[in-house]
């Protein structure tokens, strides 16, 4: 059945009967990917994919092509709800959303010790399951978003498929000025900050149409976090923001450090 869909693909729910009997989710990359492409980077990215091992980061199990030639990618299936959800639904005070985004930050960290970069992390590839009667979040979609759109530029990308590789709302500004520069560990931080903002005010730092976001991203000051909020810490206020920062470098060199 299908349980998701988003900017590059449908996920269903589907069964490996070899060689191990299991349910896993099965994205299956839209027509216009490039397919060959596509498959033949994931394949180069496979070998640190297959390096993760972290209890928050959900498994890549196989990955192939359809009859049509529609790449598609195996992953460990998850019964989970976004971390944003999960949160609002079980009215979690401060210091239990911290923990959870503290277990976010320890996959992240992991996986770019790994010389992976997630590049679309948003509250819907964070999933909160119940793992020994308590929370675990799990990032899912690891390198499928890097193997889709590692062209010669972002800006190739944009010409070609006329969208963005990531979701606008969470992008750092580096990936919404489509640079033809290398997207880094950074990025995955400024990502991480808007869903912390999220997490702790239930708001975004910008909204609007896809021609806003952008424009406010690379060109706004984000708001503070107790305006939305007056329980907020300042100190807490402090780290969020430093994460929004436009400049990679201003930000934290990496999830230890956050």
């Amino acid at each position: 059945e299908v349980i998701g869909e988003g900017g590059m693909g449908i996920v269903y729910m589907a069964e490996q009967k070899e060689p191990v009997k299991r349910r896993v989710a099965l994205k299956v990359i839209k027509p216009g990917m490039d397919s060959k492409l596509v498959i033949a980077r994931f394949e180069a990215e496979r070998q640190a994919l297959a390096m993760m091992d972290h209890p928050n980061i959900a498994r890549v199990l196989d990955v192939g092509a359809d009859r049509r030639g529609r790449p598609y990618f195996a992953m460990e299936y998850i019964r989970g709800v976004p971390i944003t959800d999960y949160c609002d639904r079980h009215r979690l005070g401060v210091r239990e959303r911290l923990d959870l985004m503290i277990q976010v930050c320890r996959g992240i960290q992991h996986a770019h010790q790994k010389g992976v970069i997630h590049r679309d992390l948003k509250p819907s590839n964070i999933l909160v399951e119940i793992a020994d009667g308590s929370p675990a979040p799990k990032i899912i979609d690891f390198g499928i978003s890097k193997a889709v759109s590692q062209r010669l530029t972002e800006a190739t990308v944009f010409t070609e498929l006329g969208q963005w590789i990531g979701t606008p709302e969470y992008m750092s500004p580096e990936q919404a000025d489509m640079s033809p520069l290398d997207i880094g560990p950074r990025s995955d931080i400024y990502s991480l900050g808007v869903v912390l903002f999220q997490m702790l005010t239930g708001e975004l730092p910008f909204r609007g149409n896809r021609r806003m976001l952008v424009h406010q991203v690379l060109n706004d000051d984000p708001p503070s976090l107790r305006k939305l909020e007056h329980s907020i810490p300042r100190d807490l206020d402090t780290v969020c923001l430093k994460c929004l920062q436009k400049e990679p470098g201003r930000r934290y060199e990496n999830c230890r450090q956050l």
